[in-house]
């Protein structure tokens, strides 16, 4: 999916011109990397915020066009108000065709109810990872992940080295050795607690009366 950010240069410095800007529905912003100067630039409120709730503007290469000219670039970061839905800041890195980055890109889980350790054991599905960090060119970077689990059985687990990755994009965890668990399916909790009942107690019956010998007491 191509994505486009309209961005122009910002040359006011300091959280006093942050302010107007963002009194004009403005986001500051910065890009750098790809082995020229860091350029502030500022980007539309609007804009930036309907882009960021796409799942791909945070795992794709997007396109900045900054004053008519066209670079390659990464979301790397940015900063939300701490309870309003406002864009306070955004930065992107630029990437070079034959240099390698770090991305986290995200997983989608498929055939979760079609397993038959969901479907006839009675399991749980829990995602322990819902992306994993991989390292590639920019022209291998996926969007997504599929994770395929309608094999899977109740207490069956799925790592890292399961994973069908595209060609060219290897993980970087699993390249410095932790090859984690990233799905499981949770065998059920049967408690089946016996309660015991207590049987009644059976009635004790009074002592009989002593009988007297005929005739009353000697003396």
């Amino acid at each position: 999916m191509a994505i486009e950010v309209n961005a122009t240069a910002r040359s006011m410095q300091g959280k006093g011109a942050s302010r107007r800007l963002r009194h004009a529905a403005k986001v500051p912003g910065v890009v750098y990397g790809g082995g020229q100067d860091a350029q502030s630039i500022e980007v539309d409120h609007k804009e930036i915020k309907q882009h960021l709730k796409m799942e791909a503007f945070h795992a794709s290469i997007l396109t900045l066009n900054l004053a008519g000219q066209k670079q390659q670039v990464l979301l790397r970061d940015y900063q939300m108000h701490p309870w309003r839905l406002d864009v306070m800041h955004v930065d992107f890195q630029r990437v070079a065709a034959d240099r390698k980055i770090h991305m986290k890109v995200p997983l989608h889980f498929l055939n979760q109810e079609t397993a038959p350790g969901v479907k006839t054991g009675g399991g749980t599905v829990s995602h322990i990872f819902s992306e994993i960090e991989i390292s590639c060119l920019p022209a291998d970077l996926p969007e997504y992940i599929e994770v395929d689990i309608g094999e899977m059985q109740a207490g069956q687990s799925l790592h890292i080295s399961d994973l069908k990755l595209p060609q060219g994009v290897e993980s970087v965890q699993l390249r410095g050795g932790d090859d984690l668990v990233v799905v499981t399916i949770q065998v059920p909790r049967v408690e089946a607690v016996a309660e015991e009942v207590p049987a009644a107690a059976a009635p004790v019956a009074a002592p009989a009366p002593e009988k007297k010998p005929a005739g009353g007491d000697k003396k």
